[in-house]
C-alpha cells in the first residue's frame, strides 16, 4: 500500500509538471490597490496580492486604520492569549491588523485575526520578492474548521511597505489605508464573461464538499444570469497527460483515458480500491459535453442542473457515480443521449479527444489571465477570481465586472426568484393526472422532493418516484384507483387496509383501476 502511495505521488508529480512546458508556465497574481492616506509622510498607492480565502470586497473599498501588534505579531495565536482585541468602537474607523509572514499557514493568522475583532489583515512578507498569491492549506478536519469560516479580506504586502507601515505606526503615526478592489475585475460592458475551473469528483475530501455546495447554492443566481442574457458562463475541467514512459503502466491505465492523453489523480489515491482517475475523466468529458449539447439549443444554463443533480443522485460514496446513473439525470433533464454520446467520443482510441484537447490548451494562460492551476477556479472577464468560492462573494465578483449603471437586478437585491418548474418540470417526478410535481422552486435553484398533499406525505427519490405514505393515502387522487360519481354518490376504488388496494365498491364490477361497472341503484345503494 505505501509503495502504491509513494509511486501515486510520484506519477501525480510528473502529471502536474506535464501540463505545460515550465518555460511557458505562468501564474498570475490577483492584486488590488492599497493606498495610505495618512500620514502625509508615507502617502501613496502601493499593489497588495488578494488572498485565496475569505472574502474580498470585489467593486468596492474599505477604510480601515492599521494596528501592528505589540505581541502575537505573526498571528500564529488567538490574540485573547495576550488580552488583545481589535474590536471597533463607535465613531471609529474598522481595524486593520499587520502581521508578519512565517511560522504558521496565511488562513491560521487571518483567522485569529478575524476572531479578535478585526475587519481585513495585511501580512507583510519576509523576504524581498515579488508578490505571491496567499493560498489555503490543504485543508483537514482541524483547518477547515476555520478555512471555511473566513469571511474577512486579507492581502500580501512586499517586505519594504510593510517595514514602513511598522516604523511609522511605532513612532505613533495614526495609519489609514483604503483597500480597494474596484478594479481588480475588467468592468468594459453590460455583460459578464465568467468561467468555473471545476471537477466532478466528490471524494477528495473538504474542498470538493465545499465545491459541490457552492455548486448547489450558486445555481439559481447563475441560471438566472445567463437566461437574462447578462452573462456568458463556460465550465471547464483540468486533465493532465501521462508521461510517455509511464503510459503502459497499470497506475497510467487505470488514472487516463485515450492511451494516456487525458488523466485525473485517483480519488480514493489508493490504487486498489473504489473510483479510478479515468472514471472522473469519463464524468467529466461527459459534463462537458452536456454543456455542449445544452448550449446549442441556446438554453446553456440547464448545465447547473445536470451538474448538480449529478451530484445528488450519483455520489461516489453510495457507489453510484457511472455511466447509468449519469445517464438517468440526462434523459430526466429531457436531454439527447446520443448527442452526449457522440460529442464524447472513443475514450479507447489511441487519439486525440477535440473536446479534451481544448480543454488542455485553455488551461494556458492568455492575455491577462494566466494560467489555471488551482482547482476550482473562477474566472471573471479574464481575470481569476480569490477568495472564498461562496454564493454571495462569487455574485459579488460578477456583479463588479459590469459597467457601472449597467448591473442586473440580481446585483442589486437579494431577493431572487427562479421559476425552473415551468421548464420540463425541472426534470423531478410528476403526476400529471392528478397535478402533482416534486419540483419546488426556491430561491438556490428548483430541488425535487416528493410533495405533502392533504396531509399526506409521498416519498421517494423525488426524481423518478414519489408513491403515497400513511394514512388518508385514498384522499390524493383516489390512490391511483378507479373514481366516480353518480346522481349525486361519488364513488372510489381505493382501500387502505394497510396497504392501499383497488377494488370495486359493492354493486360494481371491474379491475378497480381502470373501471367498475355497475350501478348505485344496485347492491348497498339499491333499490331494485
Amino acid at each position: 500500500m505505501e509503495l502504491q502511495r509513494s509511486f501515486l505521488g510520484l506519477l501525480l508529480g510528473f502529471l502536474v509538471l506535464s501540463l505545460t512546458p515550465l518555460s511557458s508556465a505562468r501564474f498570475v497574481v490577483e492584486k488590488n490597490s492599497l493606498r495610505v492616506t495618512s500620514p502625509d509622510k508615507i502617502k501613496g498607492t502601493y499593489d497588495s496580492a488578494i488572498g485565496n480565502f475569505g472574502i474580498p470586497q470585489y467593486g468596492g473599498s474599505m477604510a480601515g486604520a492599521v494596528l501592528y501588534p505589540k505581541e502575537n505579531q505573526k498571528g500564529c495565536k488567538e490574540f485573547s492569549e495576550f488580552g488583545i482585541s481589535f474590536k471597533s468602537t463607535p465613531g471609529a474607523l474598522p481595524k486593520f491588523v499587520l502581521v508578519d509572514r512565517g511560522d504558521c499557514f496565511f488562513a491560521l493568522k487571518v483567522w485569529n485575526a478575524q476572531k479578535a475583532g478585526a475587519s481585513a489583515v495585511l501580512v507583510a512578507d519576509n523576504i524581498e520578492e515579488p508578490l505571491i498569491t496567499m493560498d489555503s492549506p490543504e485543508e483537514d478536519g482541524s483547518t477547515s474548521k476555520y478555512i471555511e469560516n473566513i469571511t474577512i479580506p486579507s492581502a500580501l504586502i512586499e517586505k519594504s511597505f510593510g517595514q514602513t507601515l511598522k516604523k511609522s505606526i511605532s513612532s505613533g503615526d495614526m495609519v489609514n489605508v483604503n483597500l480597494d478592489w474596484r478594479e481588480a475585475v475588467p468592468h468594459p460592458d453590460d455583460r459578464v464573461e465568467y468561467e468555473l475551473w471545476t471537477n466532478s469528483n466528490d471524494e477528495c475530501g473538504v474542498k470538493c464538499d465545499m465545491l459541490m455546495e457552492f455548486m448547489k447554492d450558486f445555481r439559481g443566481a447563475a441560471q438566472i444570469l445567463e437566461i437574462g442574457g447578462y452573462t456568458q458562463f463556460t465550465p471547464h475541467y483540468i486533465t493532465w497527460y501521462c508521461p510517455q514512459a509511464f503510459t503502459l503502466s497499470k497506475q497510467c491505465k487505470s488514472q487516463c483515458i485515450n492511451h494516456g492523453r487525458y488523466c485525473a489523480p485517483d480519488p480514493e489515491q489508493d490504487f486498489s480500491t473504489g473510483y479510478e482517475g479515468k472514471d472522473v475523466v469519463l464524468e467529466n468529458l461527459r459534463q462537458l459535453c452536456v454543456f455542449k449539447v445544452v448550449n446549442k439549443t441556446n438554453k446553456p444554463w440547464v448545465w447547473w442542473d445536470y451538474v448538480t443533480d449529478f451530484q445528488i443522485r450519483c455520489p461516489m460514496k453510495e457507489k453510484k457515480y457511472n455511466k447509468e446513473c449519469a445517464e438517468s439525470v440526462i434523459k430526466s433533464l429531457g436531454l439527447d443521449i446520443k448527442k452526449v454520446e457522440q460529442c464524447m467520443g472513443d475514450p479507447t482510441a489511441d487519439s486525440e479527444n477535440s473536446v479534451l484537447k481544448e480543454e488542455q490548451d485553455a488551461q494556458v494562460g492568455k492575455g491577462s489571465r494566466g494560467d489555471v492551476t488551482i482547482l476550482p477556479t473562477l474566472v471573471v472577464n479574464n481575470r481569476q477570481y480569490r477568495g472564498k468560492l461562496e454564493k454571495g462573494s462569487v455574485l459579488k465578483a460578477i456583479c463588479s465586472g459590469f459597467e457601472e449603471t449597467t448591473e442586473p437586478a440580481v446585483c442589486l437585491s437579494s431577493d431572487v426568484e427562479t421559476n425552473e418548474c415551468l421548464d420540463n418540470n425541472g426534470g423531478c417526478w410528476q403526476n400529471k393526472a392528478a397535478n402533482l410535481t416534486a419540483c419546488k422552486d426556491t430561491f438556490r435553484g428548483r430541488v425535487c422532493e416528493c410533495p405533502l398533499v392533504d396531509g399526506v406525505q409521498f416519498k421517494g427519490d423525488g426524481y423518478t418516484t414519489c408513491e403515497a405514505s400513511g394514512p388518508g393515502r385514498c384522499k390524493v387522487n383516489n390512490g391511483g384507483c378507479w373514481h366516480d360519481a353518480q346522481d349525486g354518490h361519488a364513488f372510489s376504488a381505493c382501500t387502505d387496509n394497510g396497504e392501499v388496494q383497488c377494488q370495486c365498491p359493492h354493486g360494481f364490477k371491474g379491475d378497480g383501476v381502470k373501471s367498475c361497472e355497475g350501478s348505485c341503484f344496485t347492491g348497498k345503494y339499491g333499490l331494485a
